[in-house]
């Protein structure tokens, strides 16, 4: 009797799970460290590099396709406009979210002094990197974003996956060109681009096969990471911040499970159930790498496969979406500036929280690219409003795990937004019921 295999997201919830046991052990026994560092964490690299060795090719060739087999450029523009403006209009909603809970539980007030004098000494140097990356920012002209979507040479973007949006601007120029040239042409080109597509699609079927180990050591290496080898001073500094982690996780959450739902349910008429079930591999990935960009090839494969969005759809709304949409990181800056203010005795009035709201919505758009974007947007939002950027510190202990949290609400917003403007459309494709 042939033995059934195991759910894709079932393996990779077991490889989390038990890279959870892993770490915990390791800081209880105090193994040491090293154990895990040089010969575990290793595999967790390989498997997130794998993943951005084909999200570039994928990208390119799943857009080119896409954008050429419209047909229409005004069709192109009309998708654009709404991708774009539904984007806008669901991060504003999640900061907005965030605001609202940080301003009713207050979790700045409740952080023990102690804690916030123990959290400043040791984290102060780690914000060092985020403050200076700012001032660079600082020095760049005011139309610097919008000139860096435009690639100088496609070959290095394409070589750096955090010039995403250039290879994505770069895609669409060629399937616009592709629509304007003979059909006889045309279609020698799309056919060679689909097949590209099809091949990568198999390759993420091979490289999904790691997920597991790839899960598992991921997760123990950053247990034993922020753990290290004495795992209850870990647990006091956690501890010292739980009203500030849970006012974030509670934001993400009705973001993610309530708010979404009422966009996916109501224009795309997709089941709750149905929609998770689809895309929990994908949130899983994402949850595990932090990286919309690393789960891209993850996202597009369910998102066609279990959802019936159509490549066309796909290719070009969940790329410029892993670029410019971060409702996750967006609803954290609003929790995470508000407490940082309360923290510092710093009240912040309705014009302030206005500019939470503006600069956090505007830096998410114009991140793309920033090396440790979450942090570096933080410290553009709070210094809009005179607070001091040192104070980030108190909430880099908790911040790599808010960081998955958060990604897996991005990956969520993304294929939102894909099946409401693919309903909009009227593209949905029949799917087969399928387990992942």
């Amino acid at each position: 009797m042939k033995t059934k295999k195991l759910p894709l997201y079932v393996q990779i919830l077991i490889g989390l799970v038990l890279g959870l046991f892993w770490g915990l052990a390791s800081a209880w026994f105090k193994f040491p460290a090293s154990l895990t560092i040089e010969f575990i964490k290793p595999l967790g690299t390989i498997f997130v590099t794998l993943l951005k060795m084909i999200a570039v090719p994928l990208v390119l060739a799943s857009l080119i396709v896409g954008v050429a087999s419209l047909h229409d450029i005004r069709k192109l523009s009309r998708i654009g406009g709404k991708t774009i403006a539904i984007y806008i209009g669901t991060t504003i909603v999640a900061i907005t979210i965030g605001l609202t809970i940080a301003n009713l539980v207050k979790p700045g007030e409740r952080l023990p002094e102690a804690t916030r004098q123990q959290l400043m000494s040791v984290y102060t140097d780690k914000t060092s990197n985020s403050v200076n990356t700012v001032a660079k920012l600082k020095e760049r002209p005011i139309l610097q974003p919008l000139v860096d979507i435009f690639p100088d040479n496609i070959t290095s973007a394409a070589a750096d996956n955090t010039r995403m949006l250039q290879v994505v601007f770069f895609a669409m120029i060629m399937g616009v060109a592709l629509i304007k040239i003979a059909p006889e042409k045309r279609n020698t080109l799309v056919a060679f681009f689909d097949a590209l597509n099809d091949a990568i699609i198999q390759i993420v079927d091979l490289i999904m096969l790691l997920a597991p180990v790839g899960v598992f050591a991921l997760i123990g290496s950053l247990i034993v990471e922020i753990a290290g080898d004495d795992i209850s001073q870990a647990a006091s500094l956690l501890s010292g911040l739980a009203w500030y982690t849970a006012c974030v996780i509670i934001g993400l959450f009705i973001h993610a499970y309530l708010f979404y739902p009422l966009l996916f349910r109501s224009v795309a008429k997709i089941g709750y159930m149905q929609f998770f079930r689809a895309i929990r591999a994908a949130q899983l990935v994402g949850f595990s790498t932090s990286s919309s960009n690393a789960t891209l090839p993850v996202t597009m494969k369910r998102c066609q496969e279990s959802l019936g969005i159509p490549e066309e759809m796909t290719s070009f709304i969940l790329p410029l979406g892993a670029t410019i949409n971060m409702d996750g990181t967006s609803l954290y800056q609003g929790v995470a500036a508000v407490f940082i203010a309360q923290a510092l005795g710093i009240d912040l009035t309705i014009t302030d929280q206005l500019m939470i709201l503006l600069t956090a919505t505007l830096a998410s758009i114009g991140s793309a690219g920033v090396p440790g974007a979450g942090m570096v947007m933080l410290v553009i939002v709070l210094e809009s409003i005179q607070v001091p950027s040192a104070g980030i510190a108190l909430i880099v202990a908790v911040d790599r795990i808010l960081d998955m949290i958060r990604t897996v609400v991005n990956i969520t917003g993304d294929v939102t937004v894909a099946a409401v403007v693919t309903a909009t459309e009227g593209k949905f494709e029949p799917v087969t019921a399928t387990d992942d």
